[in-house]
């Protein structure tokens, strides 16, 4: 066989073991335990507006009735509102954006705690709001 008969099989049907390689590469690599990827971070902001939220939304609730019509007490309520919204939009994003599965680095376990947490913090915040609302009035 001449090395031109070579040179053309070569080019026509690479090995395989080429191949593989730039599948392998093209695949995205799942992140370290200690790396802290884009998701993971969303996801940790995420959290941690649900958690300001819980944490404001629960002292407005646990306010004396004599207080809540207050000014400060709607202002924490609505505060426990934005924040506990904000967590949910931002975790929202980041699992409609990551596309592995939990478990790959990519935040989407974050992800699914900042929404529930969110979801406390917004239920919470609407609830002191009724009843600095309902007082007010």
């Amino acid at each position: 066989m001449s090395v031109r008969h070579l040179l053309v099989a070569a080019v026509a049907a690479p090995p395989a073991g080429i191949e593989l390689a730039v599948h392998a590469s093209a695949q995205p690599a799942a992140a370290t335990a200690l790396a802290m990827s884009s998701g993971r971070a969303g996801a940790s902001v995420g959290v941690l507006l649900g958690l300001v939220g819980v944490v404001v939304g629960g002292l407005a609730l646990a306010r004396p009735a004599r207080r809540v019509g207050s000014s400060s007490a709607r202002l924490g309520a609505v505060l426990a509102l934005t924040s506990g919204l904000a967590g949910m939009v931002l975790g929202g994003v980041v699992v409609a954006t990551s596309d592995s599965g939990i478990g790959t680095g990519n935040g989407r376990g974050g992800a699914f705690v900042a929404l529930a947490i969110g979801l406390v913090g917004v239920v919470l915040g609407g609830l002191a709001l009724a009843r600095s609302a309902r007082l007010a009035a």
